[in-house]
């Protein structure tokens, strides 16, 4: 269950950190698009991918534990498989962040669940720019 309208109108209404794991350094893919979206709205972002060292114009870095040493992260986005998306989200609760958005497609009721219940807000199968648009944002 994801949170109300409102909830996620004020996470993106307002300037964040937010790391992207799965970050691509390729234009053409849709994690290196969104992070680009999120930047363009006034967002720092903080690319998490152990195969590049920059990505839009950010240090990279391999890991979330590696990030929460150099900064602050409100928003883990995660681009990785369903599988893989647990260990996002225990992470996301590990480094301190405060939400957890997992991309469209990304779905893992129970990694939701330990994440809630440690207090993040999860966002789940969603899309950032979908959902800017929907809220005419």
């Amino acid at each position: 269950m994801n949170p109300p309208d409102e909830t996620i109108r004020e996470l993106l209404a307002s300037p964040r950190t937010w790391a992207v794991v799965g970050c691509s350094p390729r234009a053409n893919r849709d994690s290196h698009r969104i992070a680009a979206l999120l930047q363009s709205r006034g967002n720092r972002i903080v690319p998490i991918n152990p195969a590049a060292l920059e990505i839009l114009g950010e240090p990279c870095y391999p890991t979330l534990a590696d990030a929460r040493d150099a900064v602050e992260i409100d928003v883990v986005d995660v681009f990785r498989r369903s599988e893989d998306a647990g260990v996002h989200v225990d992470e996301a609760v590990a480094i301190g962040a405060r939400v957890a958005w997992l991309q469209l497609e990304v779905i893992d009721a129970a990694a939701a669940e330990r994440g809630r219940a440690a207090g993040l807000t999860v966002v789940m199968d969603r899309c950032p720019a979908i959902e800017l648009r929907r809220l005419g944002l």
